[in-house]
């Protein structure tokens, strides 16, 4: 072989190798995310899908007083609708700062909340018998659960503890009770004798299951449309806390209809 062809053909065996190499060698991948940001992404796109579901599709709520029963008990945990009567925009929102609250675990929340609520698309009416969640209207921090009882045009009144709507009373033995045996004048409190009203136009009348213990419109008045949070649908969880601890946990109510 002449030594010039030699040297050729030994060159491009050389540059052979040489491109294996490189082809073989790893190439770094620019801009690959770290874990920790992979991991913080993940988180705020979770925060912001609960935030997003609790505004305007669910939220739960956990019953704390007896005025509803016996249709729901103290320690039961609820399921709440926002979108049965339409889809509603939040309004009235106030940023609220509580180191608190932002640092505890078992109390964090975001620091905003909402007072009322447009409703940009309208799918339904509240109806007498809906169990509502919204605003109280002497307290708008906290949040009331109740049965409406009188929508927009009806006249509400009560005669020694019987309900009547538009002059016809109404059959609620089904879902209430009256623990207590005595009627109480109407001049001394509205629980037992109260009205006639007229429930005006954008305002409903709602009253507790537990008439004798529930502190509601016969007290302080109607709701406002715009207060209402959502209609409440399912319990989820139900927790008693007393007696032998075999009975805490109320097995017989977790995902009953709330009606």
């Amino acid at each position: 072989m002449e030594p010039g062809r030699r040297g050729l053909e030994e060159g491009n065996a050389a540059s052979t190798e040489a491109v294996s190499e490189s082809v073989e060698s790893p190439v770094p991948q620019a801009g690959r995310k770290s874990a920790f940001r992979e991991y913080a992404e993940a988180i705020i796109v979770a925060m912001l899908l609960a935030f997003t579901i609790r505004m305007f599709v669910v939220q739960a709520f956990k019953i704390p007083s007896g005025s509803m029963i016996p249709t729901l008990l103290i320690g039961d945990h609820i399921l709440v609708s926002k979108l049965s009567y339409g889809l509603q925009w939040p309004g009235d929102c106030r940023f609220e700062w509580s180191g608190d609250v932002m640092l505890s675990p078992r109390r964090w929340r975001l620091p905003i909340s909402c007072y009322q609520n447009t409703t940009l698309m309208r799918f339904d009416e509240p109806r007498q018998g809906d169990i509502i969640v919204f605003r109280y209207p002497e307290d708008e921090e906290k949040d009331f659960i109740k049965r409406i009882v009188g929508v927009p045009g009806d006249t509400i009144e009560v005669r020694n503890k019987a309900v009547y709507v538009n002059g016809v009373e109404l059959d609620d033995r089904v879902f209430t009770q009256r623990i207590d045996p005595g009627i109480i004048e109407g001049t001394i409190t509205p629980r037992d004798n109260f009205g006639p009203v007229t429930v005006p136009q954008g305002s409903y009348f709602v009253m507790g299951d537990n008439r004798d213990q529930s502190l509601d419109s016969r007290f302080w008045g109607f709701v406002r449309h715009e207060k209402i949070k959502g209609r409440a649908f399912r319990i989820y969880w139900s927790w008693s806390g007393q007696g032998d601890w075999t009975h805490w946990v109320r097995w017989e109510r977790i995902g009953r209809a709330i009606r």
